[in-house]
């Protein structure tokens, strides 16, 4: 059984903060349903896209998240963008805050707060390479034959949608050593490389939420090398046994290692959440 801190004597002011793709919610590709067929989990479908069903969470997993979000403040932390972000049909009411593009933007009720999306590019401008660098290195560097697309993302970061089978072993390592001397991170999550300027963190989004609402205790949750700051800005964290930080066995003493994989994960992540938030 996975033991956790015991509860705070204060409850109030909880926030808790997570990422949402592989970690809360999982597409088709990302379930893991290992088990026979009649033991698999009842799935509700929470984000549609071109008419298709997309994303999924246990129907356990919504229940937890009702509860969770009724007890305590819950931020989705994402670097989605917002058109991603808002295709998510969460269970419950909407999120007071939302954290989009890695911390790029943060909605409020929904709505674009301005202000705090042109303090983050000027956090960008002085502290990372410009984009267009960027995705000319990644464009000239790109092999057609495993690169399916290239996007951009609200004009503050870039991707590539990969076939992970013919992708070369050791490309992601060398384009993250070119990266990070000019202010760059990289990360691979499932068939998306991830190249984000370094002051563009979800933590950073955080911190902001937390001096709005006065929060002095956060939880958080993650699955990519993306989520390492936001894991680290809490007082307790909890990564699902898949993804990048599995993969390379990164924990920090206060983040519970989870040995669940697949969206069976996400739900034990809220159960774990909801019983330290005394749920």
């Amino acid at each position: 059984m996975t033991r956790i801190p015991d509860v705070p004597a204060r409850t109030s002011r909880i926030l808790v903060a997570s990422d949402l793709d592989r970690t809360l919610i999982y597409s088709g590709a990302a379930l893991a349903l290992t088990m026979p067929d009649e033991q698999a989990p009842r799935l509700l479908c929470i984000e549609v896209h071109e008419s298709k069903p997309l994303s999924y969470m246990t129907e356990a997993a919504s229940r937890l998240l009702l509860e969770l979000a009724d007890t305590v403040r819950f931020v989705p932390a994402t670097t989605r963008t917002r058109k991603q972000y808002r295709r998510i049909s969460l269970p419950g009411r909407q999120p007071r805050y939302a954290i989009c593009a890695n911390g790029g933007h943060l909605l409020v009720d929904g709505r674009t707060d301005h202000d705090w999306n042109a303090e983050m590019r000027r956090r960008l401008a002085d502290g990372s390479a410009p984009l267009e660098e960027i995705q000319a290195h990644l464009s000239a560097t790109a092999d057609p034959e495993w690169l399916r697309k290239e996007r951009i993302a609200e004009d503050l970061f870039t991707y590539l949608v990969v076939e992970r089978t013919l992708l070369p072993a050791g490309w992601v390592k060398e384009l993250a050593a070119w990266a990070d001397p000019l202010g760059w991170t990289v990360s691979l999550q499932g068939r998306k490389i991830y190249a984000v300027p370094k002051p563009l963190t979800k933590s950073a989004a955080l911190a902001e939420v937390v001096r709005r609402t006065g929060a002095d205790h956060v939880l958080a949750a993650g699955d990519s090398l993306l989520d390492v700051d936001l894991l680290q800005a809490a007082d307790l964290g909890f990564t699902p046994g898949h993804g990048e930080l599995a993969d390379t066995g990164w924990t920090a003493s206060h983040v519970t290692a989870l040995p669940t994989a697949g969206v069976l994960a996400g739900e034990e992540i809220l159960r774990l959440m909801l019983t330290h938030c005394g749920g």
